[in-house]
């Protein structure tokens, strides 16, 4: 059975503070490939590490990220993601300017790293047991009123949250990691 995250609501200031494309992408590169030094990531992600080490504390005075003392030493010291399932609901930014700004931030560069992983999925060669195992599926044929359109997120996200193993739990050495984008939203018609 699968352990709940704890859940972190975002609220305008850390909104604000997660806005930006090199945190978004610090912040990713710990959650997908695991705690990390400011020389690692400076390394994997092609900036100095000056400017990799202050974006690791500005995340970190905002709760994203924490301290691994454990691995540390007095000369290095490693990041990891925190443990937290963060939720943003996007309506609680339309009325404020400076936030809505920070959110188009976001938004915008999620939307960008989604493109690029399902990119590189795509150019990748993979072995002949993966290929054809995954999907991209586009459905703008639904009609639905919002009440609809929620209750369809939620079933949907019950199910992945069935087939998301235990970050604890030994991993299946035959299980790749996987990426699964879900985007479900109203779209425009055309007059």
């Amino acid at each position: 059975m699968n352990q709940e995250l704890p859940r972190r609501q975002i609220d305008a200031r850390s909104l604000r503070a997660l806005a930006h494309p090199l945190r978004m992408r610090i912040l990713d590169e710990l959650r997908e490939n695991g705690p990390a030094t400011s020389a690692k990531l400076s390394d994997r992600l092609g900036e100095s590490t000056g400017t990799i080490s202050w974006h690791l504390r500005h995340l970190a005075e905002h709760g994203f990220i924490e301290d691994e003392p454990e691995r540390g030493t007095k000369r290095e010291r490693w990041w990891r993601a925190t443990r937290s399932r963060n939720v943003l609901n996007t309506t609680d930014f339309d009325r404020d300017p400076q936030t809505r700004a920070a959110l188009d931030v976001y938004l915008g560069e999620l939307l960008r790293s989604q493109y690029q992983r399902v990119a590189d999925s795509m150019a990748t060669e993979w072995p002949e047991e993966w290929r054809g195992a995954g999907t991209v599926s586009d459905w703008n044929k639904l009609r639905l009123t919002p009440t609809q359109l929620r209750s369809l997120i939620d079933e949907l996200m019950d199910v992945i949250e069935r087939h998301t193993p235990d970050p604890d739990a030994e991993p299946d050495p035959a299980a790749r990691p996987v990426l699964l984008q879900l985007q479900a939203l109203p779209r425009k018609e055309t007059p």
